[in-house]
This record gives structure tokens, C-alpha cells and sequence, in this order.
């Protein structure tokens, strides 16, 4: 059994690393997901006792002190930390800019969702998972999508 400090790939991309005991996460360690979040944490054979979850841009996750996106504050985190845009330009996601949404797809956060075909893929286009009808029914909901119709007037002949 994996002894001492060391890492360990998950299939899905995320890697520990940290101390391991018996097999299992025990000590010091953190996993490192693919989209660039992290959790640190103190482990106790294989359970975290104490953590911090990171995201990729930078916001720390604190379950007792959440402030963010919690109705009375809706900025972004990069609006939080770099202030608001000029007025007439829109912030529409963290990411600034968006991705670009293909067509007729929502951004669900973690990816792209097709609602023809059910199925998300991340944004390098691979697949997630295929939702199932509440995930497709929350995505329709509240989820950002793709323009339908063109914004800009078509040029008079």
C-alpha cells in the first residue's frame, strides 16, 4: 500500500498530493482539479478533517463567511477584485471575456450543454456526462445561452 508523501492520478484528471498512510490520504495534502481549483486539507485516513477548497481565478471557498454571489452582493469575483467595467459594458461571467457559447448550447459552468443531444462536454469539447431531466430542466432555467438571433442590424443594399 502507497506509504509516506507521494501523488496519485485519478482517472478523471484530478491529482493528490500530499501524505498517504495505509493506502489512503492521511496528513497534509491537496487535490489539484483539471479546470485549475484546488483543496487543501488536513486528512484522517482518507476523510478531510479541515480544508480549503481554491477556485482557479483565485476565490477561497469559506463555508462560515460566504459572502459571494449571496443576493445582496451580485459582482463577480473579478469585479471584486478589479472593480466594474465602464458603464454600457456588460460583465456577463467571471471570465472576461466569455466563452464564446456554440450554437443553440447554454454554458452550464463547467462546460457546454447541447440540449438536443443532453449531452455536456468541458470546454476543450470532451465529454462530461449526459444530463439527466432535472440537470436539463435547471440548465434551461438559469443557464447563459448561445444568441439565437443576430445583435447588429444587416447592412441596406
Amino acid at each position: 500500500r502507497m506509504e509516506g508523501y507521494g501523488s496519485y492520478a485519478l482517472p478523471s484528471g484530478t491529482e493528490y498530493r500530499g501524505a498517504l498512510w495505509d493506502g489512503m490520504f492521511h496528513g497534509q495534502g491537496e487535490l489539484l482539479f483539471p479546470d485549475g481549483g484546488r483543496y487543501r486539507a488536513v486528512w484522517e485516513r482518507g476523510v478531510p478533517t479541515q480544508g480549503k477548497y481554491t477556485f482557479a481565478d483565485g476565490l477561497e471557498y469559506d463555508d462560515k463567511k460566504w459572502h459571494y454571489c449571496d443576493g445582496y452582493d451580485r459582482r463577480f469575483y473579478t469585479e471584486i477584485c478589479s472593480g466594474f467595467k465602464p458603464p454600457g459594458i456588460p460583465q456577463l461571467t467571471n471570465l472576461d471575456p466569455p466563452k464564446i457559447i456554440p450554437e443553440g448550447c447554454y454554458d452550464c459552468g463547467d462546460g457546454f450543454y447541447n440540449p438536443k443531444t443532453r449531452v455536456v462536454v468541458d470546454y476543450k469539447n470532451r465529454f462530461l456526462r449526459n444530463a439527466d431531466d432535472d440537470e436539463h430542466e435547471w440548465i434551461i432555467r438559469t443557464c447563459r445561452k448561445a444568441w439565437d438571433v443576430e445583435t447588429e442590424p444587416k447592412p441596406k443594399p
